[in-house]
């Protein structure tokens, strides 16, 4: 560690930035994505309702709500001035219709709502905000991750597994909101719950400099330290010991009666997964079974593995000598796999699918965020702007090796594809640094396959007017 705190890598990941990836084109329908027909659908949903190995859901839940409610508050300073939210704004809709939120309260709602002496909802994380009414009473997306969990990731025993990171500070209301609800959802889906609360470690934030990339020093001469991003969370993926790991956002849930959609592709994602997993392991069998003798004659069985790479993970090989070949095969396919839903870009902000070259001199299918993409290079603009999928965060894991060890994550991270961004800080610039994201560069090294699923498994609650969505609303 050069500087208390802050390793030599991370600084010098300051002063020279990250590099942008070479990107050969975006993964479309039958380029890098796979569009399923009636026949194949059926299949993987067979197959994963025939699973018999553990199962875990895993969800990120420790982002607070208070971008959810940036709107209101700016409504509630012009209302204190005396003027009036415009109809369309955030705080306008939200007045408007506020007798259709779950939280309604009629008294003086925007404070209610923001404010501690209210429900404290700003303050808050998602999980923990009411997103939907039913008769039965209202429920937090928490619960409707429980429901979802009894619908698609239940084990043969009637277990469900599931993994919420969340806030140290809320973490025991999420512990009481669950002994309130628990018995109710286990009556009432037929199953039992296994949920496990966990905290992203503070040894993953990561110390802000200022602009001349010197260590940022708050009033008290303390050096600022901000969360690593997403890509934190590779610690707690990594000690997930299942077969194979759902990983879903806190925010992206519908109401139980719109969720069948939901429900139908998490399995033929899963059951896709597990196809691929094992044809990769019967690859890898029949590979490091071959002598010498067989890479020379050119054997059938490297052909079809390098062809199976190649159709199924967009993974094509260099042109190098056969025993290196031959090891570089192997090695392509001993990894962790995931299956990643996309939906068709209808605008949403975020990352997308990308075919890109890697440094090995084979390529790969990669999530990218827009600002991994370099803008000034006129071949990377034009791939960005032809895609034609979203990332969801739709996945489905399997991080285990074919005699049932597991593999360590940390050994598939891609370092050099993190983020520096500009902040402030009581009105003082800064520039603070993030992980590779969790399904980014943390899982660059993946074996990834990408299959198209319509957007109706897609609605998340970015503002709290999305909650007037008819996927949120009243049936």
């Amino acid at each position: 560690m050069s500087i208390k705190g802050i390793s030599s890598e991370q600084m010098e990941n300051y002063r020279k930035g990250f590099p942008f990836l070479k990107i050969i084109s975006p993964a479309t329908v039958g380029n890098g994505i796979e569009r399923p027909d009636e026949t194949k659908i059926k299949e993987a949903i067979e197959t994963a309702e025939k699973y018999g190995g553990s199962v875990v859901k895993f969800v990120p839940a420790s982002g607070a709500a208070s971008r959810m409610f940036k709107g209101l508050f700016e409504g509630l300073e012009l209302i204190e001035k005396g003027d009036v939210p415009e109809k369309d704004s955030v705080a306008g809709m939200f007045i408007s219709n506020a007798a259709k939120f779950p939280f309604f309260d009629p008294e003086n709602i925007l404070k209610l709502t923001l404010f501690g002496k209210g429900l404290g909802y700003s303050a808050m994380p998602k999980g923990l905000v009411e997103f939907h009414k039913y008769q039965s009473g209202n429920r937090t997306p928490f619960e409707e991750h429980m429901v979802e969990g009894a619908g698609y990731a239940r084990s043969h025993d009637g277990s469900v597994h599931m993994v919420f990171t969340v806030s140290p500070e809320h973490k025991k209301d999420f512990e009481a909101l669950l002994a309130g609800v628990k018995e109710k959802y286990e009556k009432r889906y037929g199953c039992t719950y296994y949920i496990k609360f966990v905290l992203q470690s503070p040894e993953t934030n990561i110390m802000a400099v200022d602009m001349e990339n010197k260590p940022f020093l708050k009033e008290d001469g303390e050096p600022l330290f901000r969360p690593g991003g997403h890509g934190a969370l590779l610690n707690n993926l990594n000690e997930i010991d299942a077969d194979v790991i759902f990983i879903k956002n806190i925010d992206n849930v519908v109401k139980e009666s719109l969720a069948k959609d939901t429900y139908r592709w998490k399995k033929v994602l899963m059951g896709r997964l597990i196809e691929l997993r094992e044809q990769s392991a019967v690859f890898l069998e029949q590979l490091r079974a071959l002598s010498n003798n067989d890479i020379c004659d050119n054997n059938s069985v490297i052909v079809r593995a390098s062809r199976f790479l190649k159709d199924n993970f967009g993974t094509e090989m260099p042109r190098i000598s056969a025993d290196k070949f031959l090891v570089l095969l192997i090695k392509k396919l001993d990894r962790p796999m995931r299956v990643c839903g996309m939906v068709r870009n209808e605008g949403e902000p975020g990352g997308g699918p990308f075919i890109i070259a890697e440094k090995d001199g084979t390529t790969s299918l990669q999530i990218l965020e827009a600002a991994q993409i370099n803008k000034k290079d006129p071949e990377a603009l034009k791939a960005l702007e032809s895609s034609t999928h979203f990332n969801p965060v739709d996945i489905v894991c399997s991080v285990k090796k074919p005699d049932g060890s597991k593999y360590d994550l940390f050994d598939y991270v891609d370092k050099t594809t993190g983020l520096i961004s500009f902040k402030s800080y009581m009105g003082r610039k800064l520039k603070a640094q993030e992980l590779p994201g969790l399904w980014n560069g943390s899982m660059s090294g993946w074996n990834t396959h990408f299959v198209e699923v319509p957007v109706s498994t897609f609605n998340p609650v970015k503002t709290v007017v999305d909650l007037l969505r008819p996927q949120h609303m009243e049936d």
